[in-house]
């Protein structure tokens, strides 16, 4: 950065990498356009680390030369050791953040109570990093006074970028393609100054060798010449006259050292002769070749890369909900997205659950307190949309990729930190949506029997708060939420063991504020425990709260109204118990099946037995009496 003459410039600190391969990127295709750099050089890469919240302002500078982008430092809301209270750890700053100066402006803003909840506050950082802790009292949310620390303190901060530079001495305000063009210009001028030095150097060295030579071929006239010349002035007149050489070539020979007059060395004159001539021809075809130019910046911008390179530092995050550009750094892969009745939610990768043989214990996929239990299992893209309805009705947006990638036994994040929820606010279902189609539907489906179907487009565009889903009567709640294309079938289950199928038909489109209609008919306290829609060549598999469980043929359900009783599904008793949840599945389908302690099954559908609908099934997973199974989620790989 720096200010002269009025004119002020602020460049920020960028990864070596990304500049160099966008460099390169301008030497090979000329005509690029900067939304093609913008995917190479994914914006400021600063030494304190830190996150870049958006791309806003990073396209802005890129395109216009101007841009504001605002960073944040690396804080983590941790619970502490008796679990009833949370502290913010502070490991990164913004650049140019002095750790001193924030302190004190926390210490500030707890004095002047502007700031409120924070029982202590003290600096742990060491040789091995930044580590500056925020310890809460005891029901203080976390989230609210990070949020507050963001607003008030340098903890966020921002950056003005303005890409000024001198351009034929005159100050130009450039983007990002021209600044790489008019680099590349320099690197040009440096290789042409460069080379024709060399060459002239090298014309120089060529002029002396040639003298050398001809004295060398000329030897014994040259030895009696020198030896009968009375001083050097004119034993390098002689020289000169004699054979035709300049003053610098006569001057080289009589400076010549005796030795170099062996064989050997004569020789070594001869070979440095024919070399030096071959690099005036290189240097030569250099200088009147531009793509040979481009092609050794090329191959020195390589060389440095591969010399110094270094991986980012600073994070890219989204949040501008209008600005997707972010995706295009997002790979594209299936994940394993946990979510518990406590809240908390989690992605990640599903190489961690390997595949045992029914009956299996399985292994931990959560480190889960004893009063929670995992709630929700499914798999998800990376770049997908989740649709998350509540027990109040409204419908919430979630990025997957904006989900923690934790590891299998961790715990995870609290979905509240990632959602704006009201007070008693609780998940009651997710659903994945990759894109938003007109001719798709969203099927939910009650506890208490009622369906709705919604146009998929309805919920398209989120708000901060949510949307209303739909109108839930009390002591009802939403059990499943599943997308349909208008000419399905619709089975429901129940945890006594029934099950109807209808066509989707019968459930005409209502908008997102509606009630629904009758799905099922229950019975005195049964409830519907799962919802599918219809995928012709499936079969459904049923698994029960005791670890039992079966596959059957989707053809053994017919097509009845909507509103009746439906027909038997699995023989509940208690052996096996109630049913906890229903799939469709193949014989190519694996399952994880998860259980009450936190322990997860996965396990080959076509290792289970295809039996009818009027029979209890066989045992899937071992079961005790402190735990059972309460979910079953399919895996496609």
């Amino acid at each position: 950065s720096g200010i002269a003459v009025g004119m002020a410039t602020n460049i920020p600190p960028h990864n070596l990498v990304e500049v160099v391969d966008a460099a390169i990127h301008v030497i090979e295709e000329p005509e690029c356009s900067i939304d093609d750099l913008l995917q190479i050089v994914k914006g400021p890469d600063f030494p304190t680390h830190g996150i870049i919240q958006g791309r806003n302002g990073i396209v802005s500078a890129y395109k216009t030369g101007r841009g504001i982008i605002r960073v944040r430092g690396r804080a983590e809301i941790e619970t502490m050791e008796k679990g009833d209270r949370e502290r913010i750890v502070i490991r990164e700053l913004p650049f140019q953040v002095n750790k001193a100066r924030l302190v004190e402006k926390i210490a500030e803003l707890v004095r002047d109570k502007k700031l409120e909840g924070i029982s202590d506050l003290r600096d742990e950082s060491d040789r091995d990093g930044i580590r500056v802790v925020v310890e809460l009292k005891k029901g203080t949310m976390g989230q609210v006074v990070l949020n507050t620390l963001y607003k008030n303190t340098q903890l966020q901060d921002t950056f003005g970028v303005i890409l000024l530079a001198l351009v034929n001495q005159q100050p130009r305000v450039l983007n990002l393609k021209e600044f790489l063009r008019y680099f590349v210009l320099f690197r040009k001028e440096v290789v042409t100054l460069r080379t024709e030095y060399d060459l002239k150097k090298a014309r120089e060295k060529e002029h002396v060798l040639e003298g050398l030579k001809i004295a060398l071929d000329n030897l014994d006239e040259v030895v009696k010449l020198i030896r009968n010349a009375q001083d050097p002035v004119s034993a390098r007149e002689g020289l000169m006259s004699t054979f035709a050489l300049s003053e610098v070539q006569a001057k080289a020979i009589l400076e010549m050292r005796l030795q170099r007059l062996t064989g050997l060395e004569r020789q070594k004159i001869v070979d440095e002769l024919e070399e030096i001539r071959k690099k005036i021809e290189e240097y030569i075809y250099i200088l009147a070749n531009e793509e040979v130019k481009l092609k050794i910046i090329r191959e020195e911008l390589i060389e440095i890369k591969t010399k110094y390179s270094e991986k980012r530092r600073t994070e890219i995050a989204e949040t501008d909900e209008g600005d997707l550009l972010i995706e295009d750094l997002i790979a594209d892969e299936d994940t394993v997205v946990v979510y518990t009745r406590s809240g908390y939610i989690k992605r990640h990768s599903v190489d961690n659950y390997r595949a045992q043989r029914r009956g299996g214990k399985g292994i931990r996929g959560m480190d889960l307190k004893e009063e929670d239990v995992v709630e929700k299992l499914f798999i998800a893209s990376t770049l997908s949309h989740l649709l998350v309805f509540t027990s109040l009705g409204k419908v919430h947006w979630l990025r997957v990729f904006a989900i923690p990638d934790a590891s299998r036994i961790a715990k995870g994040k609290s979905i509240a930190n990632l959602l704006n929820l009201q007070p008693g606010e609780t998940i009651a279902s997710i659903l994945s949506v990759r894109e938003f189609e007109e001719d798709k539907f969203v099927m939910v489906a009650t506890e208490r029997g009622i369906v709705k179907k919604t146009s998929l487009m309805a919920y398209s565009k989120p708000r901060q708060g949510g949307v209303i889903g739909l109108t839930i009567d009390d002591g009802d709640r939403l059990i499943g939420a599943e997308l349909c294309d208008g000419e399905s079938d619709i089975l429901l289950a129940t945890a006594k063991g029934f099950s109807i199928r209808f066509s989707e038909k019968e459930a005409r489109p209502i908008g997102r504020t509606g009630r629904g209609v009758r799905g099922i008919r229950l019975k005195a306290e049964d409830l519907v425990v799962g919802a599918e829609i219809v995928h012709p060549g499936n079969m459904l598999l049923t698994v029960t709260s005791n670890g039992y469980g079966k596959r059957t043929q989707l053809e053994e359900y017919p097509v009845q109204g909507r509103g009746g009783l439906g027909v038997m599904t699995i023989r509940c008793n208690e052996k096996i118990g109630t049913v906890v949840g229903i799939q469709q599945v193949t014989e190519s389908d694996e399952l994880l099946v998860i259980t009450s302690d936190g322990n997860i099954v996965r396990m080959k559908v076509n290792e289970i037995s295809v039996i009818g609908r009027n029979t209890q099934g066989v045992r899937l997973v071992g079961t005790g009496e402190s735990n059972q199974v309460v979910s079953v989620e399919k895996l496609v790989e």
